[in-house]
């Protein structure tokens, strides 16, 4: 097995998905911040990038979707400062 620049760089998408899970269950951030769905959309956006050079299918449908929701919550927390 070998590990490449994707590699490194979709294990940093874990760390950005898995920090904001542990920051959120540690009552560090709450779901409502905007930061917890940024750095949730950042990581999967980076694992999707490594999946880019090493495709799984299923991989990819579940990183798509985390990335669809976390952007869908990313422009909730805009409309919800704006107001």
């Amino acid at each position: 097995m070998s590990y490449s620049w994707h590699d490194f760089i979709g294990n940093i998408g874990i760390v950005f998905i898995l920090g904001s899970y542990l920051l959120l269950q540690l009552d560090r951030l709450q779901v409502s911040d905007p930061r917890y769905s940024a750095a949730n959309a950042f990581g999967a956006a980076l694992i999707l990038y490594s999946l880019y050079f090493d495709f799984n299918l299923s991989a990819f449908v579940i990183e798509a979707a985390w990335l669809l929701i976390s952007l869908f919550g990313c422009l909730k927390a805009y409309k919800a400062r704006r107001r």
